[in-house]
C-alpha cells in the first residue's frame, strides 16, 4: 500500500510539473509565436489579381505585377510557382532594397478556349512569407478560315 501510494504522489507531482512548465512558455491552446523581426522585409503588391479580359486562343498573354519593399531589411524572392503548367512566371532574383521595386511577371499560354483562372504563389522573406496573384479572362477561340 505505502508502495502505491508513493507511486501516485510521484506520478501527480510530475504530471503538475509539466503542465507548470507548458504554462510558462504559451497560453493554454496555442502555439508559442516566433519572435517578430520589426525590421525583416515587407513585400507590398500593387495589384494581385489581373483580368486580361478577352484574348485570342493561341497567343501568350503576360502581365507583370509591380511590387514594393515596404520593409526595412532586403527582400528576397526565393521562388514563384505556377498553379499549372499553362502559366510560367518571372520574377526580381536580386535582394530588393527597402523602398525599391521588382517585379513578378506571369505568362499563361492562352492554348484552350474559354475562361482560365490560374495563380502564381509568390515566396519570399517578407513579414507575410507567401502572397498569391491571380490571372483571369477568357480565351477566345481563333476562327477558321473561310472555304
Amino acid at each position: 500500500m505505502k508502495k502505491l501510494i508513493i507511486t501516485a504522489f510521484v506520478a501527480v507531482a510530475s504530471l503538475m510539473s509539466v503542465n507548470a512548465i507548458a504554462q510558462s512558455t504559451t497560453t493554454p491552446g496555442t502555439i508559442p509565436a516566433a519572435q517578430e523581426n520589426p525590421n525583416q522585409a515587407d513585400i507590398t503588391f500593387e495589384k494581385e489579381t489581373h483580368d486580361f479580359g478577352s484574348i485570342p486562343q493561341g497567343v501568350p498573354a503576360s502581365f507583370t505585377y509591380v511590387f514594393k519593399n515596404t520593409g526595412k531589411e532586403p527582400l528576397i524572392i526565393t521562388n514563384a510557382a505556377a498553379g499549372c503548367g499553362c502559366t510560367t512566371p518571372e520574377w526580381t532574383k536580386e535582394p530588393i532594397k527597402p523602398g525599391q521595386k521588382g517585379y513578378v511577371k506571369a505568362t499563361y499560354n492562352a492554348a484552350s478556349p474559354g475562361t482560365f483562372n490560374k495563380n502564381v504563389t509568390v515566396m519570399s522573406n517578407a513579414k507575410k512569407s507567401s502572397v498569391i496573384l491571380y490571372l483571369k479572362g477568357e480565351v477566345k477561340p481563333t476562327e477558321a478560315p473561310k472555304q
